[in-house]
């Protein structure tokens, strides 16, 4: 009883931890580093809009945390040199499932948004889906230092 009590603590630490661990994609989140700088705007029509998939992240917190939960649950199988084993097998286990389990939780809808600008030329940008966006609406397209997002 006591061992499932802990299984479920670490789950929720774990839970917690990978959602402190998602960045936002979305074209009205800025960095701090992106704040006070010159911004070029462009103007266009958006000719299509396709949904996409954003990948979560895959960094070693949930290969850790999944490995230290699969290594205490494994160490509870058997005894001695048993235990050992259970928990070196139980630690691979839980940091494959961990990394895997973070990539998941962390992945977004996102947009890819293709834009005929007026100048001439047509751009695609990829974005998360928290903002609405159909073929023939007027956007602007806002450029920071590599850093491109669509508006409208």
């Amino acid at each position: 009883m006591k061992t499932r009590v802990l299984h479920w603590i670490a789950i929720a630490m774990i839970t917690g931890i990978l959602g402190a661990c998602a960045s936002s994609n979305s074209g009205s989140v800025y960095s701090r580093d992106e704040a006070r700088r010159v911004q070029t705007i462009k103007t266009g029509v958006v000719e299509s809009v396709r949904p996409v998939k954003l990948e979560g992240t895959k960094s070693p917190v949930g290969t850790i945390a999944g490995g230290a939960v699969g290594g205490i649950a494994g160490s509870s199988i058997g005894g001695g040199r048993g235990s050992m084993i259970g928990a070196v097998l139980g630690a691979v286990a839980g940091g494959l499932a961990g990394s895997a389990a973070e990539e998941a939780v962390t992945r977004k809808n996102a947009l890819e948004i293709t834009v005929k600008l007026d100048g001439g030329g047509l751009v695609a940008i990829v974005q998360e889906a928290d903002e609405q966006f159909n073929a023939g609406d007027r956007v602007r397209i806002v450029e920071n230092g590599g850093t491109s997002r669509v508006s409208h």
